[in-house]
């Protein structure tokens, strides 16, 4: 099966697996998961699980974001701890994490212009695309998932759908 499926691989420290099991009024609900923990953070909405992300990606510091919060002034030096990071499940462990309404495998591969940039996966269809934003990645997750959702009648495609763009598929 993972022979079948070139376009399923983590092939990154920060790579994440979604996995949406609900979704309510435009938001996705499920968990995320990555190598570095035995447990998957759950979401409720679109926030939580960018928010839970740019955490993620902090506490790697990668990929590196090249702006960052800036303070005036500070009450005192500031000192950063070095946390030990330990891989706690191999990439395969993390392939086999699937969502009831649908499994993204996420890369970011930059954090810039206050945005991320990568690939996404859409496991249940095998089909990876390019994302320039924040927007773009939550709209990609947003319109699959509306698109497969039992008893879904949308009046738009899914983005994975539309012809032009890039993809993993032939």
């Amino acid at each position: 099966m993972p022979g079948e499926r070139l376009n399923w691989y983590i092939g990154a420290p920060n790579g994440v697996v979604i996995c949406v099991n609900g979704l309510e009024h435009g938001q996705i609900q499920g968990c995320f998961y990555h190598s570095y923990s035995d447990t998957p953070t759950r979401f409720h909405d679109i926030d939580q699980i960018l928010f839970g992300l740019e955490r993620f990606f902090d506490f790697l510091n990668f990929p590196y974001a090249t702006t960052s919060e800036r303070a005036f002034w500070t009450s005192g030096p500031k000192r950063e701890q070095r946390q030990e990071k330990v891989k706690r499940m191999k990439d395969e462990e993390l392939l086999q994490k699937h969502g009831e309404l649908g499994t993204f495998i996420v890369r970011v591969q930059h954090r810039q212009n206050n945005s991320w940039q990568g690939r996404i996966t859409w496991m249940e269809e095998d089909r990876t695309l390019s994302f320039r934003s924040i927007w773009e990645l939550v709209k990609l997750m947003v319109s699959a998932v509306e698109a497969s959702a039992p008893g879904a009648e949308t009046s738009e495609p899914s983005w994975f759908a539309e012809e032009g763009i890039e993809d993993g598929k032939g």
